[in-house]
């Protein structure tokens, strides 16, 4: 699919792994912490404007709101840039959301898209039969100059889903045991390619989370094949004619991993690298001092309903802070309408606005020295959310939950 969706893009009938090439973008998205680097590179390579107002979005969410002087003035940088260059999708406090979870929600990105973004986790849109992949801010740079970026094409592991997902087991305990299975160089610079009849037991939610973390294995990209589950997300809200590629019958692959649903158990990354899993059956209790659950991997309405599920009636454990992050406006306010947000609150959780905060050790949860958090993030390298000593176990919301609610790594099953 990657290397079908490349050679379009590059205008050539095919391509193979390893050929390099030059192609046409649809999207090049920045932060208000990758743009302010790449606009400062456009202008010594003397550029002040774009290829095309509408094919870049700006998203202000790793320190907003902002909490220093830093980030303000980064994001008054990237503000003047967006309203000088008239660019459309530019998204600050207010009408702001965590990127990887805005731009498929309001269809900025679709099917068949060729997409950089100067954030490692832009390979989420994958999810949609998009090739995505992160950047440099050099790279954005060229890209919102030219329109253009070049890639070596990467060769392919197909990923065969099948079996049905057992209760509480989501798309965070698939992509968790994936890595688990094949390390955090597994797919060093390859292409992860979904395929399956157990595609069809993960939905939308499911998939962006699998295709955001496809770089924690080392993957240049995880895409996922065009269904009914696409299509009905991006009928209505692509604002771009989609276009559908699939992988030939006889497509080559470097290898092929199975992943049996049915077989799997809600799973954990333990400190201090996504591939230390285990499952929930193989960890003691773990006392933890905080919970987060959020960002650009676990952000959506999906994994805030399937959090309020197992805290609705019940109480945050004394000594445990829980943060909650909705990863977008919209997520926000279906919260509020659901009367989700209000479970959250009185199960003693706090509820934030849209943000990155914590997740990259940026403001909203910090840790200190020796604490330890369950997080729905992405990643749990030292340091990654505050203290070098603190810990970052890695799960899915449901284990999350339970965990706010004991007060140690808890199966949801449990509570």
């Amino acid at each position: 699919m990657t290397q079908k969706i490349l050679a379009a893009h590059a205008g050539l009938e095919s391509v193979c792994a390893g050929q390099l090439i030059e192609a046409d973008l649809d999207m090049v998205l920045g932060n208000d912490v990758t743009s302010p680097v790449a606009i400062n590179e456009m202008y010594k390579f003397s550029k002040t404007s774009v290829f095309d107002k509408t094919k870049i979005s700006l998203v202000m969410d790793h320190f907003t709101p902002n909490k220093d002087i830093q980030s303000a003035e980064n994001c008054k940088q990237v503000r003047e840039f967006a309203r000088k260059n008239d660019i459309l999708h530019y998204y600050d406090v207010g009408n702001m959301g965590i990127e990887h979870a805005l731009l498929p929600e309001k269809g900025i990105v679709t099917c068949g898209d060729c997409i950089i973004g100067a954030d490692s986790h832009t390979c989420t849109y994958g999810a949609l039969g998009a090739f995505s992949t992160g950047v440099g801010s050099t790279d954005m740079a060229a890209g919102m100059v030219t329109g253009k970026a070049w890639f070596k094409v990467p060769s392919a592991i197909q990923v065969v889903v099948t079996g049905k997902k057992a209760p509480f087991v989501s798309g965070k305990d698939v992509v968790l045991h994936l890595i688990g299975k094949i390390g955090v160089d597994g797919a060093l610079y390859k292409s992860l390619e979904f395929t399956g009849e157990g595609i069809s037991e993960l939905s939308m939610d499911d998939r962006l989370c699998i295709s955001n973390m496809a770089i924690e294995c080392g993957a240049k990209n995880g895409i996922f094949p065009v269904d009914d589950i696409t299509l009905e997300y991006v009928k209505g809200r692509s604002l771009r004619e989609y276009r559908i590629y699939e992988a030939d019958s006889d497509a080559e692959y470097d290898s092929v991993v199975t992943i049996d649903l049915s077989s799997l158990r809600p799973t954990v990354a333990c400190p201090h690298l996504p591939e230390n899993t285990k499952t929930i059956d193989e960890i003691d209790r773990i006392k933890i001092d905080q919970v987060v659950i959020g960002s650009c991997t676990n952000g959506r309405i999906e994994d805030m309903r399937c959090a309020a599920r197992i805290l609705k009636g019940r109480k945050v454990a004394d000594g445990v802070r829980c943060i909650i992050i909705p990863a977008t406006q919209a997520v926000y306010l279906q919260c509020i309408e659901e009367g989700i947000a209000k479970i959250f609150v009185e199960a003693g959780a706090i509820v934030s606005t849209p943000t990155c905060g914590p997740c990259l050790g940026g403001h909203m949860g910090i840790l200190a020295s020796g604490e330890r958090a369950v997080s729905t993030s992405n990643r749990n390298f030292v340091g990654r959310m505050g203290h070098t000593t603190s810990e970052i176990y890695l799960a899915s919301p449901a284990v999350a939950a339970a965990s706010a609610v004991k007060g140690y790594i808890a199966d949801p099953a449990t509570v």
